[in-house]
C-alpha cells in the first residue's frame, strides 16, 4: 500500500478512515465542535447508467436514506466534475469528492481516502475514472484566490464500463456501499460536520 492512499477495512468502524484500518489502530482524533458558520459540500461523481461507475450516485442515495443532513452541508449528485463547481470552493470550508477508482490492484469494494494530489494529475493506477479531478478544480480555484480543504473518497470498482447501459452495482461494490457511506459520514464528522442518523 502506498503512503498516499489508505484503505478502509470493512471490519473496523468508519471513524478510523484516515489510516489503514487494522486491529489495534489508534482511535481517530476527537472531532472539532460543530460550527454552523462553516460549510461543507460533498460531490458524488459518476454515471448511474454505467454499472459500478455509478457507485458514488448510489452512495448519495443511501446517505440521504440514512442521515439527516444539516443545513451547512450540501450533498450533490454531480454526474461529472466541472469547473462550474468553482463557486463551491469559494463558499465552502471543506469539500469531499466520492468517486469510483480503478487500477489499485485491490479487491472490488475496497474503500480509500486520498489527498487530492494522490488521485493523480495524470491517468494511471489510483486514478479517478473521470477527467476533471478535485485537484484540477482546486488548481483553478487557487488562481482565483479561493481556498478550501479537499479530500477524496473512492471505491475500487469491478465493472465501470458495461457493454450496454446497466443501472446497478456488481455484488462486491453493492456489499461495500454501506462502508463507503459510513466513511463519508465519518470524514464529515471529523471535520466538524456531524450527521444525525435517521430512525
Amino acid at each position: 500500500m502506498s503512503a498516499e492512499r489508505r484503505a478502509v477495512a470493512p471490519e473496523v468502524p468508519a471513524p478510523a478512515a484516515e489510516t489503514a484500518c487494522e486491529a489495534g489502530t489508534a482511535p481517530a482524533a476527537e472531532a472539532p465542535a460543530a460550527d454552523p458558520s462553516r460549510r461543507a459540500a460533498v460531490f458524488f461523481v459518476g454515471n448511474r447508467l454505467m454499472m459500478d461507475d455509478g457507485v458514488a450516485p448510489a452512495a448519495f442515495d443511501l446517505m440521504l436514506d440514512t442521515f439527516e443532513i444539516p443545513a451547512n452541508v450540501q450533498l450533490l449528485d454531480v454526474g461529472c466534475m466541472a469547473l462550474d463547481m468553482l463557486g463551491y470552493v469559494e463558499a465552502c470550508d471543506v469539500i469531499l469528492t466520492v468517486d469510483a477508482v480503478d487500477g489499485t490492484g485491490d479487491a472490488p469494494g475496497t474503500v480509500y481516502r486520498f489527498e487530492p494530489d494522490a488521485m493523480a494529475r495524470h491517468a494511471g493506477p489510483e486514478a479517478s475514472l473521470h477527467d476533471l479531478k478535485l485537484v484540477d478544480l482546486f488548481d483553478a480555484a487557487s488562481l482565483m484566490g479561493y481556498a478550501a480543504e479537499g479530500y477524496c473518497l473512492g471505491m475500487q470498482v469491478e465493472n465501470p464500463s458495461p457493454s450496454e447501459f446497466y443501472v446497478g452495482l456488481t455484488p462486491a461494490c453493492e456489499a461495500a456501499l454501506p462502508l463507503l457511506v459510513e466513511t463519508v459520514a465519518a470524514e464529515l464528522d471529523r471535520r466538524g460536520f456531524p450527521l444525525i442518523r435517521k430512525g
